[in-house]
């Protein structure tokens, strides 16, 4: 799947559990590991840990297994590796923590709700 489609998979699973903040981040000219970035906001462990699970089943029902999936113990921050596609479910203090908005200092596309 092209990382376009990716992203619009990976987006939809988060709306649809209602993830907050959710943003883009394309690194493909400053990183070998991945094209994007997608990070979002969950408001509890349970919510964190429910966003990155249908993230999960969403881009498996595609026949994409995800290369890995770190922090689901916690979850208070998990991150998903689907290769062009990197998703990173956080809870909001660890967002605000590592900013990795501003560290990778890339243009963010914040994520309308409602857009098809």
């Amino acid at each position: 799947m092209q990382p376009k489609s990716l992203t619009t998979l990976v987006i939809k699973a988060l709306e649809e559990l209602k993830g907050l903040d959710i943003v883009t981040l394309t690194v493909k000219d400053v990183s070998t590991v991945t094209d994007v970035m997608i990070v979002c906001t969950g408001t509890s462990n349970r919510h964190v840990k429910s966003l990155a699970e249908n993230v999960v089943q969403k881009v498996k029902a595609k026949k994409i297994l995800p290369l890995g999936v770190e922090g689901a113990q916690d979850s208070e921050w998990i991150l998903i590796d689907l290769g062009d596609v990197m998703v990173h479910v956080m809870q909001q203090r660890v967002r605000d923590y590592y900013g990795l908005e501003e560290l990778w200092g890339r243009k963010k596309t914040p994520v309308k709700r409602g857009k098809k």
